[in-house]
């Protein structure tokens, strides 16, 4: 962490979501991502795996918007990030990113697909090779989905993880 202390998993996960950089995660944001990921992977909108994954991601932002003002603030982000909030909603809704880019439905990214879905949500490709050469720790070119979810877990619950590549440099949230 840098002693600004902006340079938090929180803060650097807050930064990616609040995609226009005003300070509050609106849920057209939240939501954009799962369209993104849908983008980058030729899903069509109207397939089962995006449609679950807009319902994950639903269910995500409802529960992180703690006053139900459609804005989530990063006070509101910081008081409900966790461990029981990534097992609860993150863990399902981030491991439907992972299914959208899972064509062959194998539990398995190859590098391309890896690459594809983390740029389509809001990281550098360079970060997201970065990840990629950190969660392949068997060398076979492939992340399994739990390895990929534990990944973001460790980063978002400890800070500490081979995810954390995947956040790049981090923005200051206005107002923190």
């Amino acid at each position: 962490m840098s002693s600004s202390g902006f340079d938090s998993p929180q803060h650097r996960i807050f930064a990616m979501l609040d995609v226009d950089g005003d300070g509050a995660i609106t849920h057209a944001e939240y939501l954009a991502r799962v369209d993104r990921a849908a983008s980058a992977m030729a899903r069509d909108t109207h397939h089962p795996v995006v449609a679950a994954s807009r319902a994950a991601h639903e269910a995500v932002f409802a529960d992180m918007d703690a006053d139900r003002d459609g804005r989530v603030t990063f006070e509101e982000y910081r008081t409900w990030v966790g461990h029981d909030a990534f097992e609860r909603s993150c863990r399902p809704a981030l491991g439907s990113l992972f299914d959208i880019a899972d064509g062959d439905s194998d539990g398995r990214l190859n590098r391309e697909e890896f690459t594809r879905l983390r740029t389509g949500t809001g990281n550098a490709e360079s970060d997201a090779n970065a990840a990629f050469e950190a969660l392949d720790t068997d060398r076979d070119g492939l992340i399994d989905r739990d390895a990929y979810l534990a990944g973001i877990r460790d980063f978002v619950t400890t800070g500490s993880s081979p995810m954390a590549a995947a956040y790049g440099a981090v923005r200051r949230v206005p107002g923190n």
